[in-house]
């Protein structure tokens, strides 16, 4: 079934919004939906990323969106129904240099106070609006 106009519109967002991550940082789903205007929706942001293709020539894939820097709000890499996806979202992290550490029940998690990346606004947004002025 294809999708609808709004919904390929609000995963176009999180594409342009989570490629602005810089390297060697992480933000959560909830702080990607508040900046690109829809707060409510943290976990369509997940859904999004989810559905990223796998296809190379498609303008947003999972060589040029870096899905792995985005993680739930308590600084942990969102458990998956494969146990690999997690795994596979830690190990690109660490090859960014961050520090991936598993809590007391197995969950990998990140320490946002060095590696979170939390602005009030998207970098191109903040140059957007710098040019208008």
């Amino acid at each position: 079934m294809a999708r609808s106009d709004e919904a390929e519109a609000f995963s176009l967002a999180v594409y342009d919004a989570v490629q602005q991550i810089p390297y060697g940082k992480v933000t959560s789903y909830g702080h990607i939906a508040k900046l690109i205007g829809t707060p409510q929706r943290p976990r369509q942001v997940g859904v999004a990323l989810k559905h990223l293709s796998q296809d190379p020539d498609a303008n947003f894939n999972h060589n040029n969106v870096p899905w792995q820097r985005v993680i739930n709000a308590k600084g942990i890499v969102s458990p998956r129904s494969q146990p690999s996806g997690a795994r596979n979202q830690a190990a690109a992290l660490q090859a960014e240099g961050v520090t991936v550490t598993t809590g007391a029940l197995g969950e990998l998690e990140v320490d946002f106070s060095e590696y979170g990346w939390f602005p009030d606004e998207l970098p191109s947004q903040a140059e957007y609006e710098s040019e208008d002025e």
